[in-house]
């Protein structure tokens, strides 16, 4: 299943049953796991490791070293996981000496144009929809889906069941749950059909709805509604994850 006009550096370590399509670049240091499929023209550079069903579009370039000025050439890693897809000609830089690897989870969609930048971390269940931009040191978490053309700056961290309108721009980090969409990005309501699609129960919903009302609504400034969220809401696992994220915000989160 390995087109005779590929081209794979004898180092590299390809698993069973792996597709590799003409015209297709494999470097050294690179390992493929099993019924992994590459289309033609792809590229696979140094230092990356790709999961089990995997596949990679034509001329997807995953790998590649990062376009950052403070990179000199140390040994950094491209981590890929399982059953991921990797749409047409998008890029996935490896890791700096900053984190030293960029990573994607399992079962995620990169559809085609997207970039991911290095010492990026994408979690699991992810949607990025056609010329996602993603800057360095980006984290996403869990079921989060991006819109097209969505422009993400650095460090930004975009929480899990999200939903990001196409063409925003992120520069704040936007906590979990919510939809995240006009310009300036701002907070727009929780994403109920998703999580209702994801199985939460309206109990569950419900909580989370009330914690965004009181964080959003009350014209508190984001420490005291964290305060007083703690103080007039039971501890539920939902409101505990929000209350985290916000406390742990580097960058400060989208407003309403």
């Amino acid at each position: 299943m390995i087109s005779p006009l590929a081209c794979i550096h004898p180092e590299a370590k390809i698993g069973e049953g792996v597709e590799i399509g003409p015209f297709v670049f494999i470097d050294k240091h690179v390992e493929i796991g099993d019924g992994t499929r590459i289309d033609a023209n792809a590229t696979i550079c140094e230092y990356t490791k790709i999961g089990r069903d995997c596949h990679v579009f034509p001329s997807a370039v995953i790998g590649a070293v990062p376009q950052d000025l403070k990179f000199h050439g140390e040994e950094t890693w491209t981590i890929i996981g399982d059953r991921n897809v990797m749409r047409e000609c998008c890029t996935i830089h490896r890791g700096t000496a900053s984190k030293g690897q960029t990573v994607v989870g399992n079962d995620n969609l990169i559809m085609a144009y997207c970039h991911v930048a290095h010492d990026c971390i994408l979690h699991d269940h992810i949607i990025m929809s056609n010329a996602v931009q993603l800057a360095g040191e980006v984290e996403v978490d869990d079921f989060a889906i991006i819109g097209g053309g969505t422009l993400v700056h650095q460090f930004s961290h975009i929480g899990g069941h999200v939903m990001v309108q196409g063409g925003s721009k992120i520069n704040k980090d936007v906590p979990p749950f919510i939809i995240a969409a006009r310009d300036p990005v701002s907070f727009c309501g929780i994403n109920s059909v998703g999580l209702n699609r994801r199985g939460f129960s309206l109990e569950r919903i419900h909580t989370i709805q009330d914690v965004y009302r009181q964080l959003y609504n009350t014209g508190l400034n984001v420490s005291q509604a964290v305060a007083q969220i703690e103080a007039t809401m039971p501890a539920t696992p939902e409101r505990d994850f929000i209350l985290d994220f916000v406390k742990k915000s580097a960058r400060g989160i989208v407003r309403s």
